[in-house]
């Protein structure tokens, strides 16, 4: 099984509009690849303009906000691509597209590093924080898995979040349990 890293992916559209998604990168023989699923702004943006920044970023809201309409969160140019960073990442990747192996659920774009940089020490996660994390997977997939699984998971994860989480990780929880709670009313009407 391949090394997978939970970033935020910063892509752009022809006309320079940014877009955010927590993503996660598959390690790739010294790359990276990233696989959005169709349809979505990320495979759109790639096709349109093939670089990607990967912002690798302890503030789990973020993970949480992207996928539950919060996703207006500043970011700053990049040194060698055309696309910008999260402006508050601990480091980012610039990638740039070297070919892409078409597929009907999940293309898969193979990026090539041109520049890493560090901004900012990582002093490690805390359980709430992984939750969150593993939360926001679970929500970005509401539509694909079983509603027993995504309930009986989050309400494992919520332990973590109840016994180590500062304001953020609550704040980014609550995103995560109102987008579920949404999506599951929705569905019963």
């Amino acid at each position: 099984m391949p090394m997978i890293r939970e970033t935020i992916v910063s892509t752009t559209d022809d006309s320079g509009r940014v877009h955010l998604a927590p993503i996660g990168i598959i390690a790739d023989n010294g790359g990276w690849v990233i696989a959005p699923f169709h349809p979505s702004t990320t495979l759109n943006n790639l096709r349109a303009v093939p670089f990607a920044a990967a912002s690798f970023t302890d503030d789990v809201r973020i993970f949480a906000g992207c996928l539950t309409g919060r996703n207006q969160w500043p970011t700053t140019l990049c040194a060698e691509i055309p696309v910008p960073r999260l402006t508050g990442a601990l480091a980012h990747a610039e990638l740039a597209v070297t070919r892409i192996t078409e597929d009907e659920l999940r293309p898969r774009f193979h990026c090539r590093t041109l520049r890493t940089a560090a901004h900012a020490p990582f002093m490690g996660f805390n359980r709430a924080q992984s939750a969150v994390i593993e939360g926001a997977i679970l929500v970005s997939r509401l539509s694909m898995l079983p509603r027993e699984k995504v309930e009986r998971e989050l309400a494992y994860l919520e332990t973590a979040v109840a016994k180590t989480a500062s304001p953020a990780e609550e704040e980014a929880w609550t995103w995560l349990k109102q987008a579920t709670a949404l999506f599951y009313a929705e569905m019963e009407t």
